[in-house]
């Protein structure tokens, strides 16, 4: 049975975002960038390391770099009182 994208959240899964830096295939000194974003489970990113596991394994441009950013969409709610009051007629 597939798990939603929302029960994902629910269990600690966050959007991941990985800037992947890459050697061309056809011209080894030039590096270019793919961006892969998907919802996965922080410190130990198992979703990212499968797809990198995969990239390593499949695709010809050898990786130089990974850069990770990860934040959680679904948390409690932020609240701040307002420093003053705006009437607007």
């Amino acid at each position: 049975m597939s798990v939603s994208a929302i029960e994902r959240q629910l269990m600690g899964y966050r959007l991941t975002t990985a800037k992947i830096l890459y050697h061309m295939p056809d011209h080894p000194g030039l590096l270019q960038t793919f961006v892969w974003q998907d919802l996965d489970m922080a410190p130990g990113f198992p979703v990212l390391r499968r797809f990198l596991d995969f990239w390593t394994r499949e695709i010809e441009g050898r990786l130089h770099s990974v850069t990770v950013a990860s934040t959680a969409l679904v948390r409690p709610a932020e609240l701040r009182f307002a420093a003053g009051q705006f009437n607007l007629h």
